[in-house]
């Protein structure tokens, strides 16, 4: 199995989706966006931790078996090489999934999971710095 994202600041939303993805099948690798990915995405102000901490905490994980990085704004190319027999990814990218194509072409599966209502990086964040 397959997921990727930011995960810039972990929190329960996170855990759980790697937990339901980890739970269809043996392995699962998270393919994280490289700082300058995140940037690129989210604006300067991001990523909040830095690659490397973020690979730290979810490899710490129990349902995370191996990381790795990524530096395009998508993780197709990676995806295209891995081929995954899951391609995992929270419901809220279910209008976009990349390296869907690649994926079920192989013979490969491609599923959403539901997120943690309550649940963002960018609303911890706000909350945080206390603004609306």
């Amino acid at each position: 199995m397959f997921t990727n994202g930011c995960y810039d600041l972990l929190h329960p939303g996170h855990v759980r989706l790697l937990e339901q993805a980890r739970s269809m099948g043996d392995l699962l690798v998270l393919a994280l966006n490289s700082d300058a990915s995140v940037r690129r995405m989210k604006g300067p102000s991001r990523p909040l931790m830095a690659e490397g901490e973020r690979a730290e905490m979810a490899l710490a994980l129990e349902a995370v078996d191996a990381v790795t990085l990524f530096e395009e704004d998508t993780p197709r190319e990676l995806i295209a090489e891995v081929l995954p027999d899951v391609l995992i990814k929270g419901a809220d990218w279910s209008h976009f999934i990349a390296g869907r194509e690649e994926v079920e072409a192989a013979g490969g599966r491609v599923t959403t999971v539901a997120l943690e209502p309550g649940y963002s990086t960018t609303n911890i964040v706000e909350r945080i710095l206390g603004q609306p």
